[in-house]
């Protein structure tokens, strides 16, 4: 799910990772650091850089795709400066500026770095390419997080995985263009185009890499799979990526021009700036800027900072991701489209009082917390005949989850199913028992299933044999779609594409099973009232 609201809580679920570590440019000759043992060298359009070798995979981190953005503030970035010697590429990039702790990394406008994980270097083979795309709405995160390390799915699939940083929040998606600079045309989706940017530097570089330039795979979680959403509608994306699978995030509508305009007044109100003071919003410190995140959003019931996300600008995005059809661009890259059963268990199940409702406090929760304007009280008379064994708790956690997230995954696949595109659909029931297993199968918790990191710190999968069996049906139907376009595999029960009116879903579990229509009941149910994302209106 991409919505703000669970950015906070999506750090308590990722435990951050700690220190920090700077980037420096080595001499050709390389220091008596690197001489105990070899060191992977690369050679990138910028120059070389010497990586690390973690269980026989190459690893190299925090290499550079684009040129510090400070200086260009909410617009297009350049290409990277080159540099002399051997760069080390042994540690992660900044993450991009944001409010908290940026996964336990310094914080830049200097963030366009991205991290490559390959079992070989310049052998001609032609490895299927994953690309990740964090989550975090478009406000937090970065490609640094322990459950994104790419070395197991290298070992398991003999592939090449790519994890990225670029600009989040008013960094990234505040919209200027009515500003009448001409600067800042583009402004509004430079985090998109960041984006854009890397995957260019990916097919520049798949062969170095021992990747192929025409087989990658974009994979994201939260609000990483609503980057992809986006990316399959960006005319400029078109052929950059040839499969996806989205994990928990899903962009239906993208924000149109006078709800971006009518945010970013105001945030600059907050900076005390009027919509004309572009050279002194381009000249305030990063710090201020950040701060100035907090500015809370009026269209939200709940107390939530303001929405920053893709625009529809007419410009890099000519159109809404998944209104009112699926895009044509897109119609040939097989997708996969996932969701967890209990996703709002993640951020919501950090009050114990949720726990814990009666039916007298169960509406009102539901009127600040499903989204969707439907009455509660209809909404609980029918939950209450779907699930006559459910208790107020149990509605609250499945309403707002469908009413919240799982709309948008059920609507993109019916999209593609009307349009003939090839999806397949998952739903991950099964539990974690992390917190006494009152968590289930709550939001970010396909993450290290699909890493197969699930040692790794922030899973709460656990390291059993139940857990490793999961981790590797799960990692293979990632490694399977990239490698076939088609997400099955051995371990599972055969896969079927999403079609209508069955609409086949894989339901991942302790016995995985494909079943037809899960939860229609909820499904109908919601269909009732129009669906807009929310944060876009």
């Amino acid at each position: 799910m991409s919505q703000p609201s669970a950015e906070t809580s999506r750090r308590h679920f990722l435990t951050q990772l700690a220190g920090a570590s700077g980037l420096i440019a080595l001499s050709s000759a390389l220091p008596a650091w690197a001489t105990g043992s070899p060191r992977p060298l690369a050679t990138t359009r910028s120059g070389r850089i010497a990586g690390q070798l973690d269980h026989g995979i190459h690893v190299f981190r925090g290499v550079p795709y684009g040129a510090d953005t400070a200086p260009r503030r909410f617009q297009r970035a350049l290409r990277e400066a080159g540099w002399n010697g051997v760069r080390d590429a042994r540690s992660f990039g900044a993450s991009a500026p944001q409010r908290g702790d940026a996964d336990g990394r310094p914080m830049s406008e200097d963030c366009l770095f991205l991290n490559v994980y390959t079992p070989a270097l310049r052998d001609g083979r032609k490895r299927p390419i994953l690309f990740y795309i964090h989550g975090g709405g478009y406000t937090t995160g970065s490609g640094s997080h322990p459950l994104y390390d790419g070395v197991n799915l290298c070992r398991r699939g003999d592939v090449v995985v790519v994890t990225v940083n670029h600009r989040l929040n008013a960094f990234g998606y505040l919209y200027l263009a009515e500003s009448g600079d001409e600067r800042l045309q583009d402004a509004g989706n430079v985090g998109q185009l960041d984006l854009v940017d890397a995957l260019h530097w990916v097919r520049e570089h798949a062969h170095e890499f021992g990747g192929d330039a025409s087989n990658v795979t974009v994979f994201g979680q939260s609000g990483g799979g609503a980057k992809i959403a986006t990316l399959m509608a960006m005319p400029e994306a078109d052929g950059l990526f040839h499969k996806a699978m989205t994990m928990s995030g899903q962009q239906v509508t993208a924000a149109g021009p006078r709800a971006a305009a009518q945010r970013t007044e105001l945030f600059l109100a907050e900076l005390g700036l009027g919509p004309r003071d572009v050279d002194r919003l381009l000249a305030l410190p990063m710090a201020r800027l950040v701060d100035a995140l907090r500015t809370r959003d009026p269209s939200r019931v709940e107390d939530t900072a303001l929405y920053f996300g893709p625009v529809l600008d007419s410009r890099s995005l000519p159109r809404h991701p998944f209104y009112p059809n699926a895009p044509a661009q897109s119609a040939r890259i097989p997708m996969v489209i996932g969701n967890t059963r209990d996703e709002t268990r993640a951020f919501l199940g950090n009050d114990p009082a949720n726990f814990t409702l009666t039916w007298e406090q169960l509406p009102q929760r539901l009127r600040e917390q499903q989204f969707v304007d439907l009455s509660p009280d209809v909404v609980i008379a029918e939950y209450r005949r779907l699930y006559p064994d459910y208790t107020p708790s149990e509605i609250f956690f499945a309403a707002t989850t469908a009413g919240r997230s799982w709309r948008g995954a059920v609507i993109e696949a019916e999209e593609r199913a009307k349009q003939g595109a090839p999806a397949w659909v998952y739903q991950l029931d099964w539990r974690s028992l992390a917190e006494d297993g009152r968590l289930r199968a709550f939001h970010t918790l396909d993450i290290p299933l699909i890493f197969d990191t699930i040692g790794a710190e922030g899973s709460k999968t656990g390291h059993d044999a139940r857990a490793r069996a999961m981790a590797a049906h799960m990692s293979e139907a990632l490694i399977a779609l990239a490698r076939h376009g088609d997400p099955n595999h051995a371990g599972i029960p055969a896969w079927s594409p999403y079609t209508l009116p069955r609409r086949q879903t894989m339901v991942f579990d302790e016995v995985s099973r494909l079943q037809d229509d899960p939860r229609g009941g909820e499904r109908r149910l919601y269909e009732r009232v129009p669906f807009v994302q929310r944060g876009t209106f």
